[in-house]
């Protein structure tokens, strides 16, 4: 298949947070033509406080992600990505999100807006969010307890049943539902589990095309729980959370990390209840996944991210396998 960008195959990357923006890095270097399908139902910080304000969707997750798969020069992403630490009305906020708001006022739509700055930053790939508009991301606790608001959940206390959307009956932008269903291979995660995948997935044109695409889904998992979301969550938890709420079976590989986690950094992960994510193997294949272990860490500044370049590899790798 050959494509504008003169690629080896159309892939789909569905997901928000840190987690996505690292793995596009990687992937943004090798012969794909990548789509971004980003979550819109951030309530907090900068992109919160434009969200109230303009009434348009947060921009956060959109700007690193446009930020991960730009092709500037260095000074440029660094603008972008800038933050301000005054104390007054610009505290907090990030550049990238002030200029994405205006360019969604310049052009009158959220979307266009996105696409726009698109050409600016000379991105490598396409950047959806996965709805025109701000989604509202709620979640039922096991106690019965309802929470609302994205940024609100992880601070409970308590353990997630269940998330959902308002509206909800919340109309997914037709670009990212084509994109998913043209896509040679569909790559869910990293990403934190309940505030970053599933309100992509839970709006219901995007899951549904995910769910009746027949090429290869990939999740790529955690590599540590999350305190107020996945707490002691396993691998397979992580599946089953996504199966619970698709009601349906439909991940054909899991990535997963083989690689000891030094004893020191675990001691920091400890203060924020974080744990790395036990890969239960037997439940995974159990599960009908085909497990792929490698070595996918990398450290810096004493967090523990993804190996961007080697997770790229793989995925490229299983690209070529498959002889879309």
């Amino acid at each position: 298949m050959t494509t504008k960008y003169d690629t080896k195959g159309k892939v789909v990357v569905i997901g928000g947070g840190t987690g996505l923006s690292v793995l596009l890095r990687g992937l943004k270097n090798h012969p794909l033509d990548l789509t971004a399908v980003v979550t819109v139902a951030d309530d907090g910080g900068s992109s919160g406080r434009i969200r109230e304000d303009l009434n348009i969707p947060p921009p956060g997750d959109i700007r690193n992600v446009l930020a991960a798969l730009s092709d500037v020069e260095p000074l440029i992403e660094e603008m972008f990505q800038y933050r301000f630490a005054s104390k007054n009305e610009l505290s907090g906020h990030a550049l990238g999100n002030l200029i994405i708001a205006a360019m969604t006022s310049i052009t009158g739509d959220f979307a266009h807006g996105v696409q726009e700055m698109s050409k600016v930053l000379n991105v490598r790939g396409e950047v959806l969010p996965s709805a025109n508009q701000s989604l509202f991301l709620s979640a039922e606790m096991e106690d019965g307890t309802i929470i609302k608001g994205e940024s609100k959940i992880p601070f409970s206390g308590k353990k997630i049943s269940r998330v959902f959307l308002s509206p909800k009956h919340v109309k997914a932008l037709p670009q990212a539902v084509e994109a998913i269903q043209e896509a040679d291979m569909i790559i869910i995660g990293p990403g934190s589990l309940y505030t970053s995948i599933l309100p992509n997935l839970l709006v219901k044109e995007i899951g549904q095309a995910v769910l009746n695409s027949k090429s290869p889904k990939v999740y790529i998992c955690n590599l540590m729980t999350q305190a107020g979301e996945t707490l002691h969550y396993t691998a397979a938890d992580h599946i089953d959370a996504l199966y619970d709420h698709m009601g349906e079976r439909f991940v054909d590989y899991v990535l997963v990390n083989n690689e000891e986690i030094p004893v020191e950094l675990k001691s920091i992960y400890d203060r924020e209840m974080a744990e790395p994510v036990q890969f239960d193997v037997d439940r995974l294949q159990g599960l009908g996944l085909q497990v792929v272990y490698d070595k996918i860490i990398s450290y810096h500044n004493g967090l523990i991210r993804h190996d961007t370049d080697r997770v790229a590899k793989i995925i490229t790798k299983l690209m070529a396998e498959k002889r879309f």
